[in-house]
């Protein structure tokens, strides 16, 4: 099968033939039809994830079709559609596995990292984290529900519920912010919307969605804030969404990394405000969240490259010449 190959931080990607997987006990084969290009990718292609197997196929947003089960698999048939996300398998025996926090767990493989993912024709998964994949949503404008949709959903919810927390920021408007805030207006919120500074065309795309307002992340909102949340990996932002958000408000990191955060006065802190982290999903959290984006539904803006050139969509992801979502056409 053809893959796009990671040897390793500073190092070009390699689109090459490789071996096909297979499934074993309790996993299903996939051919690829689509894979989302995350920052995360970037985060494990700059080495500020380190990858604990190389050569690595990364990848986590997958949307494909079920090919062959392995021993013991019952949950999908072949030619069934299924999505494949971040988290790829969890121990069920850790404390957080077993208080229902399995985003948490301490032995959690990831897929992309820990795991192959879906910069390939073929992929391997376990049967038991990856989702049916509604059938509004065709495979390359899925793909980015399976973590930039996922990972702005939890964010979203810890926010607070829509009566407590109607007035929301959103800081970085990458692939989860744009789908967060269709989800944020279905529920009734304002949304705030912070570009990088002089973004007009971003800005433009924010207030099309639904958003009140939308300007530079150098800029203060017009009206205090009831949460905030960071998606960009800026660690410089979280004192500036500390002081927009009113007392007793809340800003959520939504990046699985981050920039040094500066210090700051405890002053912006203070008034009871909490300052929280989001850590990757639980399928709880797949499950509710696709049903959600099939009722809204949210439409997801993507920009499609073939499967070479994937080097050039985490490149344009880079420079910020990506708005909505970057996927991958595999098949």
């Amino acid at each position: 099968m053809r893959a796009v190959l990671f040897d390793g931080p500073g190092l070009p990607l390699r689109v090459v033939e490789v071996p096909a997987p297979e499934p074993g006990p309790g996993e299903v084969l996939v051919r690829v039809r689509a894979c989302g290009v995350c920052r995360t990718d970037l985060h494990i292609l700059d080495g500020e994830l380190a990858a604990p197997m190389l050569p690595l196929i990364l990848g986590h947003q997958i949307v494909g079709e079920v090919l062959a089960a392995g021993p013991g698999s019952r949950r999908y048939g072949a030619g069934q559609r299924v999505g494949i996300p971040w988290l790829g398998w969890t121990c069920g025996e850790c404390s957080f596995c077993r208080r229902g926090q399995e985003n948490l767990c301490d032995r959690a493989r990831f897929t992309g990292l820990h795991r192959n993912g879906g910069f390939a024709e073929l992929a391997v998964a376990d049967e038991r984290f990856a989702f049916p994949i509604p059938s509004g949503f065709p495979d390359l404008q899925a793909a980015p529900l399976l973590c930039g949709g996922l990972i702005g959903f939890r964010s979203l919810r810890l926010c607070g519920d829509p009566a407590a927390a109607g007035r929301i920021g959103l800081y970085g408007f990458g692939s989860a912010a744009y789908q967060v805030l269709q989800a944020a207006v279905h529920q009734g919120r304002e949304v705030f919307a912070f570009t990088r500074p002089d973004d007009a065309e971003a800005q433009s795309f924010a207030r099309g969605l639904g958003a009140s307002w939308a300007g530079g992340s150098d800029q203060e909102p017009p009206l205090p804030l009831d949460a905030a949340i960071i998606f960009a990996p800026v660690g410089a932002l979280v004192p500036a969404a500390l002081r927009a958000v009113r007392k007793g408000g809340t800003v959520v990191c939504g990046g699985i990394h981050m920039s040094d955060i500066p210090s700051f006065p405890y002053g912006i802190l203070w008034g009871e405000r909490t300052l929280r982290s989001v850590a990757n999903l639980t399928r709880q959290d797949g499950e509710e969240f696709l049903a959600l984006a099939a009722a809204i539904p949210i439409r997801t803006e993507v920009i499609v490259y073939p499967l070479e050139r994937a080097e050039e969509a985490l490149r344009d992801l880079r420079q910020g010449r990506v708005q909505g979502s970057a996927v991958l056409a595999v098949d």
